[in-house]
Protein backbone atom coordinates (compact mmCIF):
# COMPACT_ATOMS: atom_id res chain seq x y z
CA UNK A 1 0.00 0.00 0.00
CA UNK A 2 1.30 3.54 -1.02
CA UNK A 3 1.78 6.08 1.19
CA UNK A 4 -0.95 8.72 1.02
CA UNK A 5 1.19 11.52 1.73
CA UNK A 6 1.24 11.09 5.09
CA UNK A 7 4.93 11.14 5.09
CA UNK A 8 5.47 8.29 7.18
CA UNK A 9 4.49 4.45 6.79
CA UNK A 10 0.76 3.37 5.77
CA UNK A 11 -2.06 2.53 7.77
CA UNK A 12 -2.41 -1.16 8.96
CA UNK A 13 -5.34 -3.00 6.38
CA UNK A 14 -8.18 -4.80 7.71
CA UNK A 15 -10.83 -6.36 5.70
CA UNK A 16 -14.40 -6.36 6.44
CA UNK A 17 -16.79 -9.37 4.69
CA UNK A 18 -20.25 -8.39 5.70
CA UNK A 19 -23.74 -7.20 4.36
CA UNK A 20 -25.11 -3.51 4.38
CA UNK A 21 -27.37 -2.30 6.64
CA UNK A 22 -28.28 1.18 5.10
CA UNK A 23 -28.80 3.09 8.34
CA UNK A 24 -25.09 2.03 9.18
CA UNK A 25 -25.68 0.71 12.75
CA UNK A 26 -24.18 -3.05 12.19
CA UNK A 27 -22.72 -4.51 8.87
CA UNK A 28 -20.08 -3.78 7.11
CA UNK A 29 -20.88 0.83 7.13
CA UNK A 30 -20.15 0.30 10.97
CA UNK A 31 -16.81 -2.09 10.01
CA UNK A 32 -15.35 0.49 7.94
CA UNK A 33 -16.59 3.40 10.52
CA UNK A 34 -14.97 1.42 13.38
CA UNK A 35 -11.28 0.55 11.41
CA UNK A 36 -11.31 4.41 10.55
CA UNK A 37 -11.70 5.78 14.00
CA UNK A 38 -8.83 2.82 14.62
CA UNK A 39 -6.69 4.49 12.19
CA UNK A 40 -6.98 0.87 9.91
CA UNK A 41 -7.14 1.73 6.25
CA UNK A 42 -10.56 -0.60 5.67
CA UNK A 43 -10.86 -2.56 2.68
CA UNK A 44 -14.29 -4.30 2.11
CA UNK A 45 -16.64 -7.50 0.49
CA UNK A 46 -20.29 -6.83 0.23
CA UNK A 47 -22.37 -10.00 0.79
CA UNK A 48 -25.78 -8.68 1.20
CA UNK A 49 -28.00 -6.04 0.86
CA UNK A 50 -30.23 -5.32 2.86
CA UNK A 51 -33.52 -3.24 3.60
CA UNK A 52 -33.58 -2.76 7.27
CA UNK A 53 -34.77 -0.08 10.03
CA UNK A 54 -36.66 0.66 13.37
CA UNK A 55 -39.34 -2.53 12.52
CA UNK A 56 -36.48 -5.36 11.53
CA UNK A 57 -35.43 -6.42 7.88
CA UNK A 58 -37.89 -6.60 5.62
CA UNK A 59 -35.58 -7.53 2.73
CA UNK A 60 -32.34 -9.44 2.13
CA UNK A 61 -30.71 -9.80 -0.99
CA UNK A 62 -27.78 -12.09 -1.26
CA UNK A 63 -24.82 -11.38 -3.51
CA UNK A 64 -23.78 -13.35 -6.29
CA UNK A 65 -21.53 -15.94 -5.12
CA UNK A 66 -18.91 -15.30 -8.35
CA UNK A 67 -19.54 -11.62 -7.26
CA UNK A 68 -18.21 -12.01 -3.61
CA UNK A 69 -15.15 -14.14 -5.03
CA UNK A 70 -14.54 -11.65 -7.40
CA UNK A 71 -14.49 -8.91 -4.70
CA UNK A 72 -12.52 -11.60 -2.58
CA UNK A 73 -9.67 -12.19 -4.60
CA UNK A 74 -9.75 -8.33 -5.79
CA UNK A 75 -8.63 -7.27 -2.45
CA UNK A 76 -6.58 -10.44 -1.18
CA UNK A 77 -4.48 -9.67 -4.50
CA UNK A 78 -3.45 -6.04 -4.27
CA UNK A 79 -3.50 -5.60 -0.29
CA UNK A 80 -1.54 -6.54 2.33
CA UNK A 81 -4.21 -7.56 5.11
CA UNK A 82 -3.25 -7.46 8.52
CA UNK A 83 -6.37 -8.69 9.92
CA UNK A 84 -10.14 -9.88 8.48
CA UNK A 85 -13.57 -9.42 10.13
CA UNK A 86 -16.36 -11.27 8.80
CA UNK A 87 -20.20 -10.38 9.99
CA UNK A 88 -23.19 -11.77 7.61
CA UNK A 89 -22.79 -14.09 5.01
CA UNK A 90 -25.96 -15.19 4.18
CA UNK A 91 -25.64 -18.67 2.49
CA UNK A 92 -24.05 -21.61 2.47
CA UNK A 93 -21.58 -21.30 -0.58
CA UNK A 94 -20.58 -17.51 -0.08
CA UNK A 95 -19.60 -18.69 3.84
CA UNK A 96 -17.81 -22.03 2.26
CA UNK A 97 -16.06 -19.52 -0.14
CA UNK A 98 -14.52 -17.58 3.04
CA UNK A 99 -13.76 -20.78 4.77
CA UNK A 100 -11.55 -22.17 1.61
CA UNK A 101 -10.09 -18.99 1.99
CA UNK A 102 -9.54 -18.66 5.38
CA UNK A 103 -8.77 -22.68 5.42
CA UNK A 104 -5.59 -21.49 2.85
CA UNK A 105 -4.01 -18.86 5.54
CA UNK A 106 -5.08 -15.83 3.51
CA UNK A 107 -6.99 -14.66 5.88
CA UNK A 108 -5.18 -13.33 8.47
CA UNK A 109 -6.50 -12.73 12.15
CA UNK A 110 -9.88 -13.45 11.67
CA UNK A 111 -12.92 -12.49 13.91
CA UNK A 112 -16.19 -14.38 12.65
CA UNK A 113 -18.88 -12.53 13.94
CA UNK A 114 -21.75 -15.30 13.32
CA UNK A 115 -24.41 -12.68 12.14
CA UNK A 116 -27.48 -14.89 12.13
CA UNK A 117 -30.61 -12.38 12.47
CA UNK A 118 -30.87 -8.75 13.36
CA UNK A 119 -30.96 -7.37 16.36
CA UNK A 120 -35.00 -6.25 15.88
CA UNK A 121 -35.69 -9.47 14.23
CA UNK A 122 -34.97 -10.70 10.75
CA UNK A 123 -32.79 -14.11 9.55
CA UNK A 124 -29.35 -13.25 7.72
CA UNK A 125 -28.55 -16.57 6.50
CA UNK A 126 -30.36 -19.78 6.20
CA UNK A 127 -29.93 -23.08 7.47
CA UNK A 128 -26.99 -24.55 5.15
CA UNK A 129 -25.17 -21.67 5.68
CA UNK A 130 -25.45 -21.65 9.22
CA UNK A 131 -24.32 -25.05 9.08
CA UNK A 132 -21.20 -24.36 6.99
CA UNK A 133 -20.53 -21.37 9.44
CA UNK A 134 -20.30 -23.66 12.59
CA UNK A 135 -18.37 -26.61 10.83
CA UNK A 136 -16.36 -24.50 8.06
CA UNK A 137 -15.75 -21.04 9.13
CA UNK A 138 -15.49 -21.02 12.98
CA UNK A 139 -13.20 -23.75 12.93
CA UNK A 140 -11.03 -21.33 11.43
CA UNK A 141 -11.48 -18.88 13.60
CA UNK A 142 -9.13 -16.53 15.86
CA UNK A 143 -11.85 -14.67 17.74
CA UNK A 144 -15.22 -15.54 17.39
CA UNK A 145 -17.82 -13.25 18.58
CA UNK A 146 -21.85 -14.61 19.19
CA UNK A 147 -24.19 -12.80 20.83
CA UNK A 148 -26.22 -15.30 23.08
CA UNK A 149 -28.69 -16.88 20.31
CA UNK A 150 -26.00 -17.37 17.91
CA UNK A 151 -23.77 -19.30 20.50
CA UNK A 152 -26.78 -21.32 21.51
CA UNK A 153 -27.27 -22.14 17.90
CA UNK A 154 -23.32 -23.05 17.36
CA UNK A 155 -23.75 -25.38 20.12
CA UNK A 156 -26.60 -26.68 19.74
CA UNK A 157 -28.93 -25.74 22.42
CA UNK A 158 -30.58 -22.67 24.04
CA UNK A 159 -28.67 -20.44 26.50
CA UNK A 160 -30.81 -18.36 28.84
CA UNK A 161 -28.96 -16.69 31.33
CA UNK A 162 -25.95 -15.04 31.68
CA UNK A 163 -24.28 -17.77 33.14
CA UNK A 164 -25.47 -19.79 30.01
CA UNK A 165 -23.49 -17.47 27.87
CA UNK A 166 -20.54 -17.57 30.01
CA UNK A 167 -20.36 -21.39 29.85
CA UNK A 168 -21.07 -21.14 26.05
CA UNK A 169 -18.09 -18.76 25.57
CA UNK A 170 -15.93 -21.54 27.17
CA UNK A 171 -17.31 -24.24 25.84
CA UNK A 172 -17.38 -22.76 22.51
CA UNK A 173 -13.26 -21.51 22.76
CA UNK A 174 -12.65 -25.35 24.02
CA UNK A 175 -14.31 -26.94 20.91
CA UNK A 176 -13.06 -24.88 18.58
CA UNK A 177 -9.46 -24.25 20.08
CA UNK A 178 -9.69 -20.50 19.64
CA UNK A 179 -7.82 -18.05 21.26
CA UNK A 180 -10.78 -15.45 22.12
CA UNK A 181 -14.42 -15.87 22.49
CA UNK A 182 -16.95 -12.89 23.43
CA UNK A 183 -20.69 -13.80 24.19
CA UNK A 184 -22.83 -11.00 25.09
CA UNK A 185 -24.88 -11.94 28.12
CA UNK A 186 -26.60 -8.25 28.28
CA UNK A 187 -27.52 -6.76 24.82
CA UNK A 188 -23.86 -5.30 22.93
CA UNK A 189 -22.51 -3.55 25.65
CA UNK A 190 -21.83 -6.11 28.42
CA UNK A 191 -19.42 -9.57 26.96
CA UNK A 192 -17.73 -11.98 28.39
CA UNK A 193 -14.04 -12.31 27.13
CA UNK A 194 -12.30 -15.35 28.00
CA UNK A 195 -8.67 -16.26 27.05
CA UNK A 196 -7.84 -19.71 26.84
Amino acid sequence: MTDHGTGGSSPPVALAIAGVDPGGGAGILADVSTFAALGVHAAAVVTALTAQGGQGVSHVHITPLDTVVAQLEAVLSSLPLAAVKVGMLGDAPTTGAVAERAAAARLPHLVVDPEMSATLGGRLIDDDGTAALRDLLVPQAEVLTPNRYEAGVLLGRPLTSDADAEDAAAALARLEQLGYVTCSTVGIYSRTLLSV
